[in-house]
């Protein structure tokens, strides 16, 4: 297929799937309030069973904000600034109220090779302090690169702990090679040792922890609570942009299946589909550079339960992305011009609370 008839096929297949964007904000109908002020970039944020909240700033500062004040936790672990890597996800586990364990991915310089690459860690917080801190896992080996380290961090029904790692620039070695960290989801039990069901635990080689691949930035990440599916989006280089439904084992194409183009607008591949590997459920193309993302359960808001939002990066607002089954058939753009969205969050009080970059925390508010 020569490049000009690639370009038709994406335009055609453009033609036949694209949802239907409705091009005026809901700004009219939501208003926000800043919770969270004066934050540079937050990266992930949770809410404890007090309702305060922990926030990473990739900087690497991990800040307890309770009482309208922010509170800095000491003791965590060495963290790597290097481009896109720092201080990254959060979780607590489902029964943190029980244990106290939190969960998070950072950048880190431990190991082989220069650079650094994205490890996991679990540990707990006593006054203040991160106690009984344990690395989970690292990503191997470090890349001098400042290019996708993922990541977010979920925990599904069982509590299998999933989480995501880029492929750290390095897409002709990393994302189609099981042997190999980086454009992978991963799946651990929560102390970090390897389920025996996992996809590759008898493939030769393999790194055990991984559930899918393929994959090459992928920074939103979600257990649908209708499906009880995970649902991810990745970043795609100059278009390109995907949410896949994510299955054990599967491929999902990077970088031999593409919407997306070389950002200086050369071919990466002639595919959009291939045989053996996962088509996403949506795309987007140009990209919107996702981050975060959140399923609406809640009642707060008119027409929103059961969406999908997803925080865009480049054109800074929240996609709130209308579903039918698994097909996104329409997009809303919210609180256009906020800024760069990094991370959204349904509240325990049933409000969406939006993470932005060089703002802070914000809460959106229903008008009516």
């Amino acid at each position: 297929m020569t490049y000009i008839k690639r370009l038709l096929s994406i335009v055609l297949f453009l033609h036949f799937t694209a949802c239907a964007q409705d091009k005026k904000s809901s700004l009219n109908d939501y208003a926000f309030e800043t919770i969270v002020s004066d934050l540079n970039n937050p990266w992930g944020f949770v809410f404890l069973p007090d309702s305060s909240m922990l926030i990473t700033e990739k900087s690497g500062e991990l800040i307890h904000f309770k009482d309208g004040k922010n509170i800095n936790i000491s003791g965590l672990p060495a963290i790597k600034q290097l481009g896109q890597g720092g201080l990254l996800d959060i979780a607590l586990h489902p029964n943190y109220k029980d244990n106290g364990w939190i969960y998070f991915t950072y950048a880190s310089a431990e190991g082989a090779g220069s650079g650094a690459n994205t490890a996991l860690m679990r540990a707990k917080i006593s006054n203040n302090t991160l106690t009984n801190k344990e690395l989970l896992y690292k990503a191997t080996p470090n890349f001098s690169g400042g290019n996708h380290f993922g990541s977010r961090i979920i925990f599904d029904k069982n509590n299998y702990l999933f989480f995501s790692i880029g492929e750290r620039g390095e897409r002709d070695e990393n994302p189609q090679d099981i042997t190999k960290d980086g454009g992978k989801i991963y799946r651990l039990n929560d102390d970090g040792s390897i389920p025996k069901d996992n996809p590759f635990v008898n493939s030769p080689n393999a790194k055990t922890a991984i559930y899918s691949y393929g994959h090459r930035n992928p920074q939103g990440m979600i257990m649908n609570p209708v499906t009880n599916k995970i649902w991810a989006h990745e970043h795609g280089p100059k278009g390109g942009d995907e949410i896949n439904i994510i299955s054990a084992g599967k491929n999902y194409g990077w970088p031999l299946v593409t919407f997306g183009i070389n950002y200086w607008g050369t071919s990466i591949t002639d595919y959009t589909e291939k045989e053996g590997m996962e088509s996403p459920i949506h795309h987007w193309t140009p990209s919107i550079a996702p981050s975060g993302m959140c399923y609406v359960t809640s009642d707060k808001y008119a027409d929103w339960k059961g969406n999908v939002l997803v925080g865009s990066l480049k054109f800074q607002y929240v996609n709130r992305c209308i579903l039918k089954g698994n097909k996104v058939v329409k997009e809303e753009k919210l609180l256009q011009d906020i800024g760069r969205v990094r991370s959204i969050v349904q509240g325990p009080d049933g409000y969406i609370y939006v993470g932005v970059e060089n703002l802070g925390i914000v809460k959106i508010i229903p008008k009516n």
